[in-house]
Formats: C-alpha cells, structure tokens, sequence
C-alpha cells in the first residue's frame, strides 16, 4: 500500500507540476498580444498607407520631458540604462530596418510620438535590436509583423518601460509603424509593422509608417505562420541591423 501511494502522490506531483507550467505558457502568451477590438475582426476597407497621428495632451511628461521607468522583461541587457529624458528627435526621422529578408525603411514621427521615437533611435544606437527575431505574425483580420524581443519569446524589452503616445483616432492601416504592449502606459522594445489594413483598438502607439520594403512584409506574410493566423512566421525573419538618420 505505501508503495501504491507513493506512486498516486508522485503522479500527483507530477500533474501539478504540468499544469503550474501549462498556466505560466499561457499568461505568458497573453502579455504583450495584440488583440483584435471585436471577436470576429472585420478588415478596414480600402488600401491606404495614411496613418492616423493626432496628439494626446498627456502624451509627454511634464515640460516635454519623457519618463521612462523601471520594468521587468525577459532577456533584458544588463546596464543598458534609459533614454534621455529630453526628446533627442523633434521632426521626422528615418529608420531602415535590415532584415535577412530584405530592409524595411520607415519613417518615424518625433513631433507626434517624440518619447517613443527617442527610445526606439536610443535601443537602435545601443544594437539592441541587432541579430533578434520577428517572433509573431499574424493574418486575418490582423495583418502585423511583430518584432522587437531580443529573445523571441514575446516576452522580452529593454527592461524599462513608458506611457502611450498618439493613440486619439489611431488607425491601423498598411504601412502603420506602432508599438505592442501588455496594457495602457506598458511600451518598451516590441513593434509591429502593419502589412494589411487592419482593425484594432486605439490602444497602441502610432509612431511612424513604412515607406519602403512592403514587398518584405508581404513576401513574409505569404509564407504563412505556425500556428496559422496567430504564431511564428514559416518564413524565419531576423532583424540584423538598425540605423537611424534624422534631426
């Protein structure tokens, strides 16, 4: 009998165990998800590449100063620090992306989304998208390229974090540049690269549009993810290099 019960309570062990890791899989696959504003996401109609770039009035701290505080994230560089508090980038800046696919050239609005473009040229010049994967694709009713978590995991950021920007009105149409989060006020490193018209919330930074490379995006989501419509892109995309050149 003792035998047979300590048989029942490793089993039972074990079980727990699975299920313990079972429910951190999946908070883990609810942070930092984009999520479509209805069940059943109804594709924007029409094919424009505008974005819609209208400031908040609390966008910016206080004295155009932008505050970026102390976050968990996965796989987060060591005394990597934050970017400064004084907006580096006040007009239009161009970013070109270098992917193993090919270069997605962007250009990134500073006058609208100063704190987010001055974080993403700050972890551009500190390499820290260098040699990292695109982790999430996703088709439907939610046409993005998600990218930004050096680990891939879709958990990961520059281990701080800062509040929205030009979300007003926000639409989320092709050739949108905007952040991803894990709820209002949570940005830090993830973006997402709109390849087709698509319906969200208001609820994430707009900070730039693609001006050239859609035939990257495009040739990458043809190729379809796994788990189909919400998962890794089939095709693997690594992002090899950042550069910024602007004001």
């Amino acid at each position: 009998m003792a035998g047979k019960d300590r048989k029942k309570q490793l089993a039972r062990q074990r079980y727990e165990r699975q299920e313990q890791r079972r429910q951190a899989e999946a908070a883990r696959a609810r942070r930092l998800k984009i999520i479509g504003s209805v069940a059943g996401v109804v594709v924007i109609a029409g094919g424009g590449t505008a974005t819609a770039m209208v400031m908040n009035k609390d966008d910016k701290a206080d004295g155009g100063r932008c505050a970026y505080k102390p976050a968990q994230a996965d796989g987060a560089p060591k005394n990597l620090g934050t970017p400064p508090k004084n907006p580096t980038h006040t007009g239009m800046v161009q970013a070109t992306v270098k992917t193993n696919e090919g270069d997605v050239v962007m250009s990134l609005d500073g006058s609208k989304a100063p704190c987010t473009v001055n974080s993403f040229a700050f972890l551009a010049t500190k390499n820290f998208f260098d040699n990292s994967p695109c982790h999430r694709l996703t088709s439907g009713g939610l046409n993005v390229l998600q990218c930004g978590d050096p680990k891939g995991t879709g958990m990961g950021g520059p281990g701080y974090q800062y509040a929205n920007e030009n979300t007003a009105n926000a639409k989320y149409l092709k050739g949108t540049l905007a952040m991803a989060n894990s709820g209002a006020d949570t940005n830090g490193s993830q973006f997402f690269m709109v390849y087709a018209d698509s319906q969200l919330q208001p609820d994430y930074t707009v900070f730039g549009k693609i001006t050239k490379g859609m035939d990257v995006l495009e040739k990458i989501a043809k190729a379809g993810s796994d788990p189909k419509g919400d998962g890794k892109p089939k095709k693997k995309v690594t992002i090899q290099d950042v550069t910024i050149v602007g004001n």
